[in-house]
């Protein structure tokens, strides 16, 4: 094998293609990216937090990856001198009709070996966070935040020194077989590849389905809508206040989060995106976006077994008093006065026929080609061990 293409610019593909260049001396690797800047997406929007693995289903791909890449981006960015702050994180339980999800999270988090975790009373709450209201939490000490662009970057620097290629500004039309080999369509002459790796993010239906005609599961945003906490009133929490997750859905609720500019936010809802890239305070529409939600059976089978989270997350959107009601059960000194609207993200959430949210990473390889077909959260913080994961499964030498 001579030559492999990586489609996608962001963290997940930017960390292939810098494992594939670190591990096969002389393999020609070039990275497509159709925006004109690295990370213009999911990566770029993002809260920052490096998860250290409370959440993921014992034994699963996301449980496995986030302990593995928590550990491998925490070194890389000592390596690199790019942030990274163990501010920790409290998940908190505010009433005791939570009592019998916050154990079950309890028990999942200590089977994926979450480092330092320790349960907390009422009082231990505010030893940790001395703004902070409930009956019970755990306590993350070793979760982290770091700036993913940054990182992102890095490995893309990596990529060129190693002589690998980064193209931005490329969007990919097609990839047709040719002899063996895999014709990826691009402007200009089309580049030639022995394997392509797609990292596509919000595009991963789409590109799947113009390579092996498969669009499955298809890909549903949401976007998420953060608020900034100005003025003093951001120091009242020190690193993340979280509250515990529904297990239905894969987001994981409003929260407070520190970032590594020692800004304070408060974010992010889940509300359906009208476009995927709906990343302005004043989103838009558009229509093909749109199209491909609602003529997907997966959407609407979704949309009539949680219409009801659905309005509530709609109301919250449109108002920020709705939005800040929610997340002052966690720090009830923060005021409406306080807060202002912030950046928002778009969450690439793969959704099968049948209406179910795909919860664990999808990664497929056949024929030449390897599809990253779901990679939400936490991708960012398993982006070298996804990467890792991916490469070992790609036959490189006559080694798969």
């Amino acid at each position: 094998m001579d030559s492999i293409t990586v489609v996608g610019g962001g963290i997940v593909g930017l960390a292939v293609a810098r494992e594939l260049t670190r591990r096969y001396d002389g393999l020609r690797v070039v990275v497509l990216e159709k925006e004109p800047r690295l990370a213009a997406h999911q990566t770029g929007h993002n809260s920052g937090v490096v998860h250290a693995g409370i959440y993921y289903r014992p034994g699963s791909l996301k449980a496995r990856l986030c302990a593995l890449g928590r550990d491998l981006l925490r070194d890389y960015c000592e390596e690199h001198a790019l942030p990274y702050v163990e501010c920790g994180k409290l998940v908190v339980a505010v009433s005791e009709a939570e009592r019998g999800r916050f154990d079950a999270l309890e028990r999942t988090a200590r089977d994926n070996g979450v480092p330092g975790l320790v349960r907390l009373d009422a009082t231990g709450i505010r030893d940790v966070e001395p703004h902070a209201a409930g009956i019970a939490a755990l306590h993350s000490p070793r979760t982290a935040i770091t700036d993913y662009t940054a990182v992102a970057e890095a490995f893309a620097r990596e990529v060129t020194a190693a002589g690998g290629e980064v193209r931005l500004g490329t969007l990919v039309s097609g990839v047709a077989r040719r002899g063996g080999r895999l014709e990826v369509r691009v402007p200009g002459e089309p580049l030639v590849a022995d394997h392509v790796v797609l990292c596509a993010g919000l595009e991963a239906d789409r590109l799947g389905r113009i390579v092996d005609g498969h669009d499955e599961p298809r890909i549903v945003p949401f976007r998420g809508e953060y608020l900034a906490v100005r003025g003093p009133r951001r120091e009242l929490v020190r690193g993340m206040v979280y509250p515990v997750p529904d297990p239905r859905y894969p987001f994981l609720g409003v929260h407070f989060t520190r970032r590594v500019d020692g800004s304070l936010e408060v974010g992010p809802n889940a509300v359906l995106a009208l476009r995927r890239d709906g990343y302005g305070v004043v989103p838009g529409l558009r229509l093909a976006d749109v199209r491909s939600t609602v003529t997907w059976p997966g959407f609407w089978r979704m949309a009539r077994t949680h219409w009801r989270t659905g309005a509530v997350e709609a109301w919250g959107s449109l108002s920020k008093q709705a939005y800040l009601r929610v997340a002052r059960r966690y720090v009830p000194e923060i005021q409406v006065a306080d807060v202002v609207r912030a950046g928002a993200g778009v969450r690439a959430q793969a959704v099968e026929r049948d209406g179910t949210l795909v919860d664990d990473f999808r990664i497929v390889t056949g024929d030449g080609v390897t599809s990253v077909r779901n990679a939400p959260s936490p991708a960012a913080t398993s982006s070298l061990a996804i990467a890792r994961h991916v490469v070992d499964g790609i036959p490189v030498g006559g080694r798969a």
